[in-house]
């Protein structure tokens, strides 16, 4: 089982834990992922983490799409790989929601499905050169052509020759989206994975991969999920820590009629409960909503407790389907009993 962490993007200070950093490449983590909603950037911060590390693995968890055209995500994920070393970036996309799409990008919400495929398909082309670029699809195409064209764009090829196979891993969680992930992606940042789902997801991989039409398989294919994981003895104040925000998530990011937190919930097995909070939400009660979370949720998806009980539930996240787990961490302490629990390789 591969290690990451994220960094923080949720401050109104960007803070990079370099001390962190440094242990968990030298403990033998696989990955470093950055975010971005609308404060800091994805890129950027791990651009400045590359100059601090040799070895471990960047990813992007996630770029959204509205943030830059898909020409402009190759170019960027390609200039941090020269940067960083061949074989150390992941670009892992998402879509992000209606609402920060059209309220903070301005962008159109579309057809979500068509433009990840059209995203992906022009990054494949604009990173392995095989010409200029041009693409006619549903939702993006090159040159652009449509309304307030000035009819003189012209198909570019890109000027950096970048590592052509270079990982492009999408953030989805719908059926329909995580199908498109195993026919175009070469992993997948699932939005709601706890052990026991893989049942669900393995079917809707199999398909997409059966889409591509190459043989492709899981051996081709990353799956990166996500734990919290909490070394304390009191379990019970630990999982009340996480519901205020579950409720923030569940209860009101997002439009009401298509919340993505929401949906993971339900598809989690709790749609009673997430129907119940983002009602509390909706009408002004948060502590009704918070209150509302249930501490089964949030424990089937965390190892919290003594070390003693997070050794014992530690195989169900092992066994999980996942090929990596992204540690959300309270100290160094979860870290480096996470890297002997996955048998981690030190690295000098």
């Amino acid at each position: 089982m591969k290690l990451g962490i994220q960094i923080r993007w949720d401050g109104a200070k960007l803070e990079v834990p370099l001390d962190t950093i440094r242990l968990v490449e030298k403990l033998g983590y696989d990955s470093i992922w950055s975010a971005e909603a609308y404060g800091s950037d994805a890129l950027t911060p791990l651009a400045y983490v590359a100059a601090f590390t040799s070895e471990i693995r960047l990813g992007t968890s996630i770029m959204q799409l509205a943030a830059r055209t898909p020409a402009s995500a190759a170019m960027q994920l390609a200039t941090l790989e020269m940067l960083a070393g061949e074989g150390r970036v992941i670009g892992g996309l998402g879509l992000s929601g209606p609402q920060i799409v059209e309220g903070w990008y301005g962008q159109p919400w579309g057809r979500p499905y068509y433009r990840m495929r059209d995203y992906v398909q022009i990054m494949r082309k604009v990173l392995e050169r095989q010409g200029p670029v041009s693409h006619e699809g549903r939702e993006i195409s090159l040159p652009f052509e449509g309304e307030g064209s000035a009819g003189m764009g012209k198909p570019l090829k890109l000027i950096l020759h970048p590592n052509p196979k270079l990982p492009i891993w999408l953030g989805t969680g719908s059926e329909s989206m995580v199908k498109l992930t195993a026919e175009l992606a070469d992993g997948w940042l699932p939005f709601g994975f706890n052990p026991g789902m893989f049942e669900t997801y393995k079917p809707w991989l199999e398909e997409g991969f059966r889409r591509a039409g190459n043989g492709k398989s899981f051996d081709d294919f990353e799956i990166q999920a996500g734990c919290t994981v909490h070394i304390t003895d009191d379990l019970k104040a630990a999982l009340d820590a996480q519901k205020a925000f579950t409720a923030l998530y569940v209860g009101g990011m997002g439009h009401p009629e298509l919340n993505f937190h929401k949906q993971r919930m339900i598809r989690c097995g709790y749609a009673e409960a997430a129907e119940r909070i983002q009602e509390l939400f909706l009408a002004g009660h948060r502590d009704e909503a918070t209150a509302a979370v249930p501490d089964e949720f949030l424990d089937e998806g965390s190892l919290i407790g003594p070390v003693t009980r997070i050794r014992e539930r530690w195989p169900s996240f092992r066994d999980c389907g996942a090929t990596g787990l992204n540690i959300h961490y309270h100290s160094h302490a979860e870290l480096e009993l996470m890297a002997e629990l996955a048998e981690c390789r030190p690295r000098e």
